[in-house]
């Protein structure tokens, strides 16, 4: 009988299954550079508000450039579905949680406003801020000129799923090569979580790549569809392609870590990972400048048909400015996200991100529970 083939399965890697080993030299933590830059664009810190509704506006947008990263507006929102946004959020905020999804689809059915579009993007350029927007790849070409003409700073686009390869019925889809020919701007494309596909995207002359496919707190598409892959792993196979990518070309592509991420010390080892910059929901979607009144929800969740998300209550525990930048008074890691970056950093030895990028990092699963029994119990007071 001819021996069985069975599928073989690698082991994958989340932020709680590993841990970084502290390095050889240390450096001060005031003298680490933790900027990024996305093709021209230059963030002092390498923090991305996720665009989700119920975390960035064009106020919170402006207030995240403040503080030295950038917010990334969803021009498939409510932000252009609706000229006064207040009442949206409060009533969303209102109804029952059994309730929820199904008033999420009933206001996510109105459609977007095109002249909304441009004039969000004008509330965050007025600013002075450096203005990012979402859109979906089927709207990409009819939206993205419109908000660059605004004057749009970057454009991501995202989808549960994005590949530079996809079958489908359309005479001639997205492709991303014509799409930088056409839109005078710098265009991040994802989700992904995989080294072919990471490549195969950056050939396509993309300016960024985001990582990540249904870790985030609010989003059930792993649940739903079974499809994901654990960020740890999922990070360092797409970081492994644009290292390749520029090994060939010359040209750097930073990916982006998004969702999954709870504390400083998942920020961390999403860099040591391989991540250039992180995009955060949840955790900002807890600040008290967040338009969704202490709750959350993914961009998926008000799907017509098929939701992969839910509404979630976070609350509200800090401003944004103690979220990123500190000071903290909780102990859990949820706030001085930027401080814990660069203690992180000098004890690793690292003076900018890429060479965080070589700290060590190591298979831990007792990393947060060895000698913490006390911690566990509730009783650290």
């Amino acid at each position: 009988m001819p021996y069985p083939h069975f599928k073989e399965l690698r082991p994958a890697y989340g932020f709680d299954d590993v841990a970084i080993a502290p390095g050889r030299i240390t450096v001060n933590p005031e003298m680490t550079d933790i900027s990024m830059e996305i093709e021209g664009v230059r963030l002092g810190i390498p923090l991305i508000a996720s665009a989700m509704d119920a975390v960035v506006s064009p106020a919170f947008a402006v207030k995240m450039h403040e503080l030295g990263g950038i917010g990334v507006l969803n021009l498939d929102g409510l932000q252009t579905r609706y000229e006064d946004t207040a009442g949206i959020y409060q009533e969303i905020s209102e109804t029952p949680q059994d309730k929820a999804t199904a008033f999420l689809q009933k206001v996510y059915a109105t459609p977007v406003r095109e002249e909304l579009i441009g004039r969000r993007v004008e509330e965050i350029k007025k600013h002075g801020a450096t203005c990012a927007v979402s859109v979906i790849p089927a709207n990409t070409k009819r939206v993205a000129p419109a908000a660059v003409e605004a004057g749009a700073d970057l454009i991501f686009v995202q989808s549960t799923v994005t590949t530079a390869r996809h079958v489908s019925k359309s005479v001639r889809g997205l492709i991303f090569s014509e799409l930088r020919h056409n839109v005078k701007a710098p265009i991040v494309v994802g989700n992904t979580v995989s080294y072919d596909v990471t490549l195969e995207l950056m050939e396509q002359g993309v300016s960024g790549v985001l990582v990540g496919v249904g870790p985030g707190a609010a989003c059930t598409s792993r649940e739903v569809l079974g499809v994901g892959v654990p960020q740890v792993t999922a990070t360092i196979d797409c970081a492994a392609a644009r290292d390749e990518y520029y090994r060939r070309s010359g040209r750097y592509v930073p990916i982006i870590t998004d969702g999954g991420l709870r504390t400083g010390g998942d920020v961390c080892k999403a860099v040591v990972a391989g991540a250039d910059g992180i995009m955060l929901g949840t955790p900002l979607a807890q600040a008290e400048e967040a338009p969704g009144r202490g709750y959350n929800w993914g961009m998926a969740t008000p799907h017509e048909s098929l939701p992969r998300g839910t509404r979630i209550k976070v609350g509200t525990r800090a401003s944004l400015k103690q979220i990123l930048h500190g000071p903290s008074h909780l102990t859990d890691g949820t706030q001085n996200l930027v401080g814990a970056l660069r203690v992180s950093m000098g004890m690793v030895g690292a003076v900018n991100l890429r060479e965080m990028h070589d700290a060590q990092m190591i298979i831990a699963p007792s990393i947060k529970t060895e000698g913490k029994i006390f911690q566990m119990r509730g009783l650290g007071s």
